[in-house]
């Protein structure tokens, strides 16, 4: 039986134009137009609300509290990639502090989604680096335990592939599957239209929903015929 490596270092990535169009909208537009799905637990949120990224999937496995694959895989991603590590939730021990995350500032990645505790906080606040967590912990990690680069990962509760659309804002994190990554842009456009069409409904007066009549009845909420 053929087995992968642990390291997989030729990964195929969302295209660059699909990134960078992807960027420009909300996490929630793209969460939407995906089918309300590969949103990521809100536990994984930005060090700063003002922080976003857009890239492609980068991903880590790692044991909980020992960040060893993490440096390896700061080694091999290219400019533009989004490290998305594993750590199984854990915040006991930080993965990565301001050492690492500068590192990747340098070399030009494109942000860190790290399902585990970070350190080093009010640092990377000017860091100026787009970081997102699922908490602080100022306990250091080891760097012993073998983990694996660029395999299917599970990072707040979304499986992430290695070369998948990721996006994140003030709201959280979402990730579309590669494949179905550019179909989702003219999605999103007309979503925005549509978004911005009824705002100014809304500030005509029309703050009644069409839809909302239809829907309690068929929810049996309404009878047939009555109204709110």
């Amino acid at each position: 039986m053929n087995q992968l490596p642990e390291i997989i270092r030729g990964i195929e990535r969302v295209a660059s134009e699909v990134v960078q169009q992807a960027g420009t909208f909300q996490a929630a537009i793209l969460a939407d137009v995906a089918g309300r799905r590969g949103t990521m637990h809100s536990r994984v949120a930005p060090v700063h609300e003002g922080m976003k990224l857009a890239g492609p999937a980068f991903t880590v496995e790692v044991r909980p509290g020992d960040n060893l694959m993490i440096h390896a895989a700061i080694a091999l991603a290219r400019p533009g990639d989004i490290l998305v590590i594993d750590g199984k939730g854990d915040q006991t021990a930080a993965l990565m502090g301001t050492l690492m995350l500068s590192a990747c500032k340098k070399l030009g990645l494109g942000g860190v989604v790290v399902d585990g505790a970070i350190r080093d906080r009010l640092e990377l606040l000017d860091l100026g680096f787009p970081v997102f967590s699922a908490g602080f912990n100022p306990a250091g990690p080891t760097k012993f335990v073998p983990g694996r680069i660029n395999h299917p990962v599970s990072a707040g509760g979304v499986t992430v592939n290695p070369g998948d659309l990721v996006v994140g804002d003030a709201d959280g994190v979402v990730v579309i599957e590669r494949e179905k990554a550019a179909v989702m842009i003219p999605l999103a456009v007309k979503k925005v239209a549509d978004e911005a069409a009824r705002i100014e409904a809304i500030a005509r007066g029309d703050t009644g929903s069409s839809w909302l009549p239809a829907a309690l009845r068929a929810a049996g909420v309404l009878k047939e015929g009555e109204t709110l």
